[in-house]
């Protein structure tokens, strides 16, 4: 299996694994995460603690994301390659999904 491949897999995302990623551009740990996707959904996603460290614990297995360090014990978490690469082409996707909708609405407009 080539490495484009192996990547593919992740996609499509789902919401709170992309946000989950997405808040990791900065090295963060658990609740920092929970604030983070709170406020850059201006409140319409809040995660849970067991939804959060499970998905935390699954991204981890798959390397999308690393343990980086510990802040008054509390792990920190960062992206790895990987995740940056997953992160980028659903990004790419999400972009694709939305130019489309607009020259579709345009179309029936």
């Amino acid at each position: 299996m080539d490495e484009r491949t192996k990547i593919k897999r992740f996609l499509p995302m789902s919401e709170t694994a992309f946000y989950i990623l997405l808040s990791l551009i900065t090295e963060r740990h658990g609740y920092g995460i929970m604030q983070e996707v709170e406020r850059v959904t201006t409140g319409r996603i809040k995660l849970g603690a067991g939804t959060l460290y499970g998905s935390l614990q699954k991204m981890e297995k798959e390397k999308l994301i690393r343990a980086s360090g510990e802040v008054d014990r509390r792990k920190l978490y960062e992206l790895t390659a990987l995740g940056r690469e997953v992160l980028r082409l659903e990004v790419c996707r999400l972009e694709e999904l939305l130019k489309n909708g607009h020259l579709a609405m345009e179309g029936i407009v």
